[in-house]
């Protein structure tokens, strides 16, 4: 008989592609996850690995198991799920992965409404931007995420399911005595940037979007958190891109649209082909109910 834990296993290591990696992830120490996995090869009588050096890779055996594995793991969730809420509530654990600026304005809202409404529904939040979250969906390591369909560099293909939930503007931040009207990005040409971390979506949309305005930006810093970007800004060290999600009414900071609007389609998605579970169905919903956010303007200090 397949036992889940080693076949989670080998579906971690289709994913991270090491052993070690495997055994930090499972906080084994790789001999284990070397013994458990020759243990799943004698459980199927079949070849799942093969050493190329120092390192192993997976067989194609081992691939077909390792990727069938997860639709079976889903399913077992499911059904575990399904008993322990038979006649009752949604339970169990749904891990919901979301982009920065979404936790707090969709993410955070919507888990709140479901401690309320589903006391038994355990949602795990994780920190995961769109270069992140859509690779850990497909892996297994997320139930659902918020995304957005916009980054082309990791499309949303069949294997998942869409659910639409807003439509977010991308805007100029500049320093409060900023001059007000769309802003053409060409005119800044000189000024000192701010950027995301290196090939997440807002690193890769801020250079795109300059470069076909003509000018490669000058960038003096890069952070990952969004708030130490507009820290950054509202002290006038730089001028940056950012959704308007991501604009926190604390800051002195203002905001601009551009000249040519550019917008980001912000989604749920979650993978296709395995029933959902009552959990996740209900945080799917919990996000489709649209969160009650401050215009853009009143997020932006004067």
């Amino acid at each position: 008989m397949l036992n889940p834990w080693r076949l989670r296993l080998l579906s971690r290591l289709d994913t991270l592609g090491t052993v070690r990696a495997v055994a930090q992830d499972a906080h084994l120490s790789a001999s284990s996850v070397s013994q458990q996995l020759a243990v799943l090869e004698a459980e199927t009588r079949t070849q799942l690995l093969e050493r190329t050096g120092r390192r192993v890779r997976l067989t194609p055996a081992g691939l077909m198991l390792a990727r069938r594995a997860r639709a079976i793991l889903d399913h077992m969730d499911t059904v575990e799920a399904e008993l322990r809420s038979l006649g009752e509530e949604p339970a169990g654990l749904v891990r919901l992965g979301a982009f920065q600026s979404a936790i707090h304005t969709l993410a955070v809202p919507a888990v709140t409404r479901l401690g309320a409404a589903h006391p038994h529904l355990e949602v795990q939040l994780l920190e995961l931007e769109p270069h992140e979250s859509i690779p850990a969906l497909r892996g297994g390591d997320a139930d659902v995420i918020i995304t957005t369909t916009d980054f082309v560099e990791l499309p949303l293909g069949p294997d998942l399911d869409i659910v639409p939930l807003a439509t977010d503007p991308i805007v100029l931040v500049t320093a409060a005595e900023a001059p007000r009207g769309p802003a053409v990005l060409s005119a800044y040409a000189d000024e000192p940037w701010a950027l995301d971390m290196p090939q997440s979506y807002m690193a890769n949309l801020t250079l795109r979007l300059c470069r076909e305005s003509g000018f490669e930006p000058r960038v003096v810093c890069r952070f990952s958190n969004y708030l130490m970007t507009l820290q950054h800004v509202e002290a006038g060290l730089s001028i940056a891109l950012l959704p308007g999600l991501a604009v926190d009414r604390r800051y002195r900071v203002a905001t601009r649209e551009l000249a040519t609007p550019v917008n980001r389609t912000i989604t749920a998605a979650v993978r296709r082909g395995t029933p959902q579970r009552a959990g996740v169905n209900v945080v799917l919903e919990a996000l489709r109910q649209p969160p009650d956010l401050p215009a853009l303007t009143d997020w932006a200090g004067k």
